[in-house]
């Protein structure tokens, strides 16, 4: 009875307010002349001012001696401490900050604040750290670990083979295998009432750390640190107009690269052979630029959006020639490289009817290389001899065209469906031209009901890529078999299936599934990759118990199965090889809240992953070439206890169980006997971490 009254109390509403715009009573008639605006007070208006927020320290300690522990702990060194913030302010007048800061102090930690008045100007600082760790039980015999100048002892004997060498093994030191990197940014935007708004952004990266290199003198190698200390300086600015339904903007992007150590000076473990040098040199990534010039604009209407984006920049590299130790001379002090960009993007969505929309997009990108091109003396570690070669400039331009549409058949059912065209055009390859087709189609059905509520989709592509034909040239094919056919170029089909579904049988429980199968077919590939197939799907389930418990749990799984044929006398194929690369990932959770009065929260999270990867090779008699594998358990229990209004305390612990096996890893300084490695670079380690937090409510 309610429900009727209250629809006829509106149709009377409607039909009084319908009747009194007809006479001259609508609003665009009122008469406002004598209102006193000053007079009026909006409560619910007010804006408050303050600070709000949190703020937290915690302290933790790492028992693994493995370093490789550090990147899932996020913390290199046994005691580690942090410092999280979430803090906001809000001034008179529109005035504002806010900072927030994330494992500050730790290894992988971040910081940013924002400053400024609404509507009028912004200042942004902000720092990262990053970190990745791969060993510390790297081992060299070779001094000045870190440095850009490798010597070995005074006194070292050198021999034919490692597994000779006398003082091998009484002259390993370990050392550390990671990669640092700090990032320090500051940005600026200033907006006028106008249309105009200016920025200029700054951003410093510092890396520094140690890599695994390998030098070489004729058919011997030795496995080097490589030092990393490389500076990035990133710049860009721009100026923006923003009309009702317009936008357009004018950018520069800029880039400096520079590289501490220009080169790496190594002595050589073996007896001489190649010229009978004793000493080589690496030359190291190089000093470049990049700097770029872009115009973007956009417009919207009720029914149409167009947006455009014209690009130009240029990158060059000056770095002066590694030339130490070697007696051939150089036609240039530097290769005095310099490549030419240029882009442009297109993109126009239209409605064609409320259930029916259309959108079209083309993208260019060309990379012209003109670097001058001068004749080089070739210095080989193989048996072939040296010989003049020039420098090959490769160019790239690449034409991108979309055209899509969707259409919703009712409340429930969408379709989707578009075309896919790409064209690669390159310079000085095996093959100049390659074109792809991809069309694709998607259908989406979903219902709301308060009892039943589905949300799923399927959608399947089919696509081929050809092109020109293929080129044989000494800068494409030399000492290469002219039947292979890299993967990147090689005509190939592709069909592909992906679905979707998620349900809600239950308010306090939601089941999402994915699946996903493609298959390539490499149709004219003799020698390279001939197919592939990857087949991936997924589960994730979480359930609401009650109020108080919450369980999620879930499982992925992907293996790719490709096929591979070669040649071993550079003609027909003769062996192939099966590849087989299997990934499950499984995962857990479960939170209890409201404990102890509401106060205590209760915590676990587990995961454990298993990739495995095995190649079987078959040249009349099959044999595994080498698995690989890596399991991964991870356990992170928690407790949170509300001591008060404002203070909250948590304690973490986090374990670790890594296991992996690699051939490629698995290999002593003289397991091969024309290689000086770096020793078993293998892991297997169990690590705890003990983190206590401390939070205050501002």
């Amino acid at each position: 009875m309610n429900t009727k009254l209250n629809i006829i109390t509106l149709a009377l509403l409607t039909s009084t307010s319908f009747s009194l715009m007809a006479d001259g009573y609508g609003l665009a008639n009122a008469k406002t002349d004598n209102i006193k605006y000053d007079a009026w007070n909006c409560k619910a208006c007010a804006v408050e001012t303050g600070t709000t927020g949190t703020v937290g320290v915690g302290i933790g300690y790492n028992s693994e001696d493995d370093i490789q522990s550090a990147n899932a702990f996020n913390s290199s060194n046994q005691t580690a401490g942090k410092v999280d913030a979430d803090i906001k302010y809000q001034g008179d007048n529109g005035y504002q900050a806010k900072v927030v800061a994330n494992n500050m102090g730790m290894d992988n930690g971040r910081m940013e604040i924002d400053a400024g008045k609404l509507g009028l100007y912004r200042l942004n600082l902000g720092y990262r750290s990053i970190a990745t760790y791969q060993s510390n039980n790297a081992l060299s015999p070779y001094q000045n670990i870190g440095s850009d100048n490798l010597t070995l002892a005074g006194d070292w004997v050198t021999a034919g083979a490692s597994s000779d060498m006398p003082m091998l093994y009484n002259s390993l030191t370990p050392f550390e295998l990671s990669l640092k990197r700090e990032l320090a940014s500051i940005g600026f935007e200033y907006q006028t009432e106008s249309l105009f708004t200016t920025y200029v952004n700054f951003q410093r990266e510092e890396k520094t750390g140690t890599k695994i290199a390998s030098g070489s003198f004729f058919n011997q190698s030795m496995m080097l640190a490589e030092p990393v200390d490389y500076t990035t300086d990133i710049l860009n600015a721009g100026i923006k107009l923003r009309g009702d339904n317009w936008f357009t903007s004018l950018n520069y992007s800029g880039s400096v690269f520079s590289n501490n150590h220009q080169q790496l000076g190594f002595d050589s473990a073996f007896n001489p052979t190649f010229g009978a040098q004793t000493r080589g040199y690496i030359a190291l990534d190089p000093d470049n630029e990049a700097h770029t010039i872009s115009l973007m604009g956009q417009y919207n209407d009720s029914i149409t959006s167009l947006s455009g984006r014209l690009r130009l920049g240029q990158m060059t590299q000056d770095q002066q020639l590694t030339s130490l130790g070697y007696s051939y001379s150089l036609p240039a002090d530097s290769i005095d490289a310099k490549v030419d960009i240029a882009g442009m993007t297109l993109k126009a969505v239209t409605k064609l009817s409320r259930a029916w929309r259309l959108t079209g997009s083309y993208d260019y990108n060309d990379r012209e290389n003109n670097t001058q091109i001068e004749q080089w003396t070739q210095i080989s570690i193989n048996d072939v001899t040296g010989k003049v070669v020039y420098n090959t400039p490769y160019d790239h331009t690449s034409h991108r065209a979309k055209l899509s549409t969707d259409y919703r058949i009712s409340h429930d059912i969408k379709l989707d469906a578009g075309y896919d065209f790409r064209r690669d055009e390159r310079s000085n390859q095996g093959r100049e031209t390659t074109d792809d087709n991809n069309v694709w189609a998607r259908l989406r059905l979903n219902s709301f009901d308060m009892w039943d509520m589905w949300d799923m989709w399927l959608k399947g592509s089919f696509s081929k890529r050809d092109g020109s034909e293929y080129l044989a040239s000494e800068s494409s094919s030399a000492e290469q078999n002219p039947l292979l056919r890299r993967y990147y170029i090689a005509d190939r089909d592709r069909t592909q299936v992906e679905a979707r579904i998620n349900h809600t049988p239950m308010d306090n429980l939601n089941i999402d599934f994915g699946v996903r199968y493609a298959f390539d077919d490499y149709t004219d590939t003799q020698i390279g990759l001939t197919e592939s197939k990857d087949t991936n799907y997924d589960i994730n389930i979480n359930y609401m118990i009650n109020n108080d418990i919450n369980i999620n749990t879930f499982y992925n799984h992907q293996i790719i199965k490709s096929a591979q044929s070669g040649s071993a006398n550079v003609s027909i194929a003769t062996w192939q090889a099966d590849i087989e690369d299997t990934v499950d990932v499984v995962g857990a959770g479960l939170s209890y809240n409201n404990l102890m009065d509401s106060r205590l929260r209760l915590g676990l999270d587990y995961t454990y992953s298993d990739s495995d990867s095995t190649t079987q090779v078959r040249q009349g008699v099959s044999g595994d070439y080498g698995d690989y594998f890596a399991k991964v358990h991870n356990i992170n229990v928690y407790a949170q206890y509300q001591a008060t209004d404002k203070m909250s305390l948590r304690i973490d612990y986090k374990m670790e169980k890594y296991l992996d096996n690699d051939d490629a890893n698995d290999i002593e300084p003289d397991t091969i006997w024309n290689v000086m490695s770096l020793g078993n670079l293998q892991h297997d380690y169990t690590a705890h971490m003990i983190m206590l937090n401390v939070r205050y409510t501002l």
